[in-house]
């Protein structure tokens, strides 16, 4: 006898077999609110975190992003104000720059959106990014994660590109996988330790895309990491210092980033080197 799990009743309906008895029926593994939340299913609660995004990421056109890091604690009128003021400025700049070189619909299918503005999602820089998108009329990302304190959802975010993460690595996979470039406003541990990663992944060249790196806020950079140390006692190369760059005006960071965004992504010989991929462009790793 085929066993047909299909049209099952949900855990708490009850079926009456042929004796007139009550019975229960066993639901559907993926309807088992218990299971899915055991130990056991963990690899499909990860799975479920790299498959949701993704699939809001092909409806939406993204092919890849910017990201934004900063700090949750910075606010607008705050000591630190300036940098939030002047994130939202870059992120509306860039999303307009984003714009202009997008083709128009050519009637059979909408084209992919370049260079999205990405954050965590939260306040303070997050928010500011988020802010600038979406105040130049695009779409804005937000990665959010469920922390203690600081950390909810601003409401700037594209609502349809908003999501709750569990895990910092799969969180952290979205960040790094899709952008093309990543500006790093001041932060604490958290923003630290996303910049180490991206500049780690940068060094390794264990990605194949390349990702410009912006630190903006040169004072607060050179003050909180003494870069020129680490190439003194040897623990990174000279040539590393070149993986990042400094700026301290939107105008600047806008110039920067469409040199070098146009230069590896934008340029007709860049594009030909490169498969036609369908959205969103995932980077690839190294294998050796």
């Amino acid at each position: 006898m085929q066993c047909d799990n299909r049209d099952l009743p949900r855990e708490d309906e009850i079926l009456m077999n042929s004796a007139g008895e009550e019975s229960l029926r066993r639901p559907l593994a993926y309807r088992e609110e218990a299971f899915l939340q055991s130990a056991e299913s963990r690899p499909l609660r990860i799975l479920s975190e790299y498959l949701w995004p993704l699939t809001h990421f092909q409806d939406e056109k993204i092919q890849d992003t910017i990201v934004f890091f900063g700090s949750a604690r910075i606010e607008e009128n705050g000591p630190l104000g300036r940098y939030y003021r002047e994130a939202r400025e870059l992120a509306g700049l860039l999303t307009a720059w984003s714009a202009s070189i997008t083709p128009p619909p050519d009637g059979n299918s909408e084209p992919r959106r370049r260079f999205v503005v990405c954050s965590g999602g939260g306040p303070g820089i997050m928010e500011a990014a988020n802010r600038g998108a979406s105040e130049a009329g695009g779409k804005t990302i937000g990665l959010n994660i469920g922390l203690p304190f600081e950390q909810r959802p601003n409401s700037y975010i594209t609502p349809e590109l908003c999501f709750e993460f569990h895990y910092f690595f799969m969180r952290k996979f979205w960040f790094a996988y899709l952008a093309k470039a990543l500006v790093v406003f001041p932060g604490g541990f958290g923003t630290l330790d996303e910049l180490m990663e991206i500049l780690t992944l940068a060094q390794t060249q264990k990605l194949e895309n390349k990702i410009l790196i912006l630190l903006y806020g040169s004072s607060y950079w050179r003050e909180i990491v003494n870069f020129d140390a680490l190439v003194k006692y040897g623990t990174i190369a000279e040539s590393d210092l070149n993986l990042f760059r400094f700026a301290d005006t939107p105008q600047d960071a806008l110039a920067i980033l469409k040199d070098g965004l146009t230069r590896y992504y934008l340029e007709p010989e860049s594009v030909l080197q490169r498969p036609s991929e369908e959205a969103p462009e995932i980077a690839r790793s190294r294998t050796s």
